[in-house]
């Protein structure tokens, strides 16, 4: 313990597994151990300078020890934690809110969902809302700095006609415009068919996840003329639960839609299971691992950032031991996502990062690495993280936020102030308690008095919410 900070002892403890960033075969009993993790530590100096490719790849709905690498004792994630293991595995990184659209605008924006109308639906359910295309984002931003932009998959950031992602900075688009759908009919949560290239409906009958894998694999693999930003936004493992030989599944569920009873089917909560669960996540490692293939073949690989993550906690078949509370709720189970950073140019592997880190902070680092700047009238949330990955500097000191109907959370350091939906205040000690069961609001009042305060004044600057 001499040798170990709490923060990051306690880290261990709720990564479950400082354990396994092993190749595929590391789960056969005659491999070799994998090479331990090592706390990160930035290279300074390494590599080239030029401005890096960047691939962002989104789970949806991945619980936070949904990969072998975090934990879990039944799914099998080869692809995903080679890349762990090439790159730095963190294990108290967040989501920027607990569901699917407002952790995506706190991604694209680099600030809090609140600080927009469109972020305040948890999440998006109808073409009212959705990010208004004058809002710089990531994209715009990068795209302005010389990158050419692209999203493959799930915007889930508001319809057409007023809404898309080529009305909001990327060159590209591929996939659907909705939160969920049925992986083969494409029908989706407004009961239409949501396939799109463009803002142009597409037609394809096959498994979802193989459809956006080969236009992810296709792009990486192309002749560019500059660096460029992929986002690629899987709808794996999100609901309902189907893997590629449930295509006669997905036909019920698809006729079920066109009824009528559009949520009801796709919630699919007469189906699934935890073997089902497994099969779909570990279909996802190996899509990825199919794109990460093609980076590979293309010669793009050592100067590409490649960030791996989910957009919230896992839904009710995940793994999230040793965390409470899931989707939809600001308790540890519902945020804390897996993470994972490659960069081979810059960052070295078989590294492990405890620091708190989340969704709008990579906003601004991506801007730092590609050379563009924040606008001005859209001050980011997030803070740069370019510092501590290639500097060596300490991650910057600031309060993580989160606001959601019916939850509030706050953590400075170790310690989370977080009140439940019948309003009752907590204080947890992360660093001691990842499992949030020892409730020290009654031990430390004036902790939780000034914890409490500080996030009054950063709601305090937010839209509020509109009347129920």
């Amino acid at each position: 313990m001499s040798e170990m900070s709490r923060r990051v002892f306690g880290g261990l403890l709720g990564g479950g597994a400082v354990t396994a960033v092993a190749g595929p075969s590391a789960s056969a009993a005659s491999a070799a151990p994998a090479p331990a993790e090592r706390p990160f530590r930035a290279r300074p100096g390494a590599g080239p300078r030029r401005r890096p490719n960047v691939l962002f790849i989104l789970g949806d709905d991945l619980g936070w020890a949904d990969l072998s690498s975090y934990g879990a004792p039944h799914i099998r994630t080869p692809h995903l934690d080679r890349l762990a293991a090439q790159g730095v595995r963190f294990t108290q990184a967040y989501a920027g809110s607990a569901t699917c659209s407002p952790t995506r605008f706190s991604l694209y924006t680099g600030r809090f969902p609140g600080r927009t109308e469109g972020g305040l639906a948890e999440p998006l359910g109808d073409r009212s809302q959705g990010l208004h295309p004058d809002h710089p984002t990531l994209a715009s931003l990068l795209k302005g700095a010389g990158y050419a932009t692209a999203l493959i998959g799930k915007w889930h950031c508001g319809w057409l006609p007023d809404h898309s992602p080529t009305k909001s900075g990327w060159d590209e688009f591929f996939g659907n415009f909705g939160g969920a759908l049925e992986y083969f009919s494409k029908l989706g949560q407004l009961g239409d068919y949501d396939l799109y290239e463009g803002d142009t409906t597409y037609q394809d009958l096959r498994y979802y996840t193989t459809v956006l894998t080969e236009r992810a694999v296709e792009y990486v693999g192309r002749d560019h003329d500059r660096p460029w930003l992929l986002n690629l936004n899987y709808t794996t493992p999100h609901w309902p639960w189907l893997t590629e030989d449930d295509e006669r599944k997905g036909a019920e569920i698809a006729a079920e839609i066109r009824t009528g009873n559009v949520l009801g089917a796709l919630l699919h909560r007469d189906g699934g299971s935890v073997e089902k669960y497994k099969e779909m996540v570990e279909n996802l490692d190996a899509s990825v691992g199919k794109v990460l293939a093609a980076l590979r073949r293309s010669g793009q690989e050592e100067n590409t950032v490649v960030v791996f993550a989910s957009d919230n906690g896992g839904e009710r078949f995940s793994y999230q031991w040793p965390l409470s509370g899931g989707k939809s709720e600001l308790l540890e189970g519902g945020i804390r996502i897996p993470t994972v950073l490659r960069w081979p140019a810059r960052v070295d592997g078989r590294q492990v990062s405890h620091e708190p880190v989340y969704s709008p902070d990579w906003t601004a680092t991506l801007l730092e690495l590609g050379g563009a700047r924040p606008d001005p009238e859209y001050p980011l949330d997030g803070q740069s993280l370019a510092g501590y990955l290639l500097r060596g500097e300490e991650v910057p000191e600031r309060d993580l936020f989160w606001r959601v109907r019916g939850n509030r959370a706050l953590r400075r350091g170790d310690w989370k102030y977080y009140r439940d939906a019948d309003g009752r205040d907590h204080l947890y000690d992360l660093g001691a308690d990842a499992r949030e069961q020892a409730d020290l609001a009654a031990e430390r009042p004036r902790l939780l008095a000034e914890l409490r305060a500080v996030w009054e004044k950063v709601d305090g600057g937010l839209l509020p919410y509109p009347a129920a």
